[in-house]
């Protein structure tokens, strides 16, 4: 079980196994809980998300959610950053004050843009060359934890 001070990291539908299971690693090696928010284009027992998660995966903190309303439930109050290329205000802007979800959309869709459109003030991205379209998820999710902590 996690302090309560610290950060938790969340993926939105998530559809490429090996990306959630580097993720799991880095959630591992940082103490971090990962929360997955379904549906889901694989399955937890999938062969890539273990083989990228290797053996961290018993050592995971994890918690599966089955709709994003049910997470919204479970965070409560709780502050949430919303990591998007969207956003017109830079990760390094932001306050990161635990315990708080650090959260990211699908690998092909990103995070919904109603979510984006009720929450405005709470999302953030991470500044690229231009005409780029987005970093690798585990990539992102990398550079968003290790800012917050």
């Amino acid at each position: 079980m996690l302090p309560a001070h610290e950060h938790q990291l969340v993926l939105l539908q998530p559809q490429i196994a090996p990306n959630t299971g580097n993720i799991g690693r880095l959630c591992v090696a940082t103490g971090t809980r990962l929360h997955l928010v379904r549906p889901m284009g694989f399955v937890l027992g999938d062969k890539q998300l273990r083989r990228s998660v290797m053996d961290y995966w018993p050592r995971l903190q994890l918690m599966v959610h089955d709709d994003t309303e049910a997470f919204f439930a479970f965070a409560k109050d709780a502050p949430l950053w919303f990591f998007t290329t969207k956003s017109p205000r830079c990760y390094w802007e932001a306050t990161f004050t635990p315990p708080g979800y650090l959260i990211f959309g699908s690998e092909s869709h990103g995070i919904d843009e109603a979510i984006l459109a009720r929450f405005p003030d709470r999302t953030l991205r991470i500044p690229q060359t231009g005409n780029e379209r987005c970093l690798n998820l585990s990539t992102a999710a990398g550079i968003g934890l290790f800012e917050a902590l």
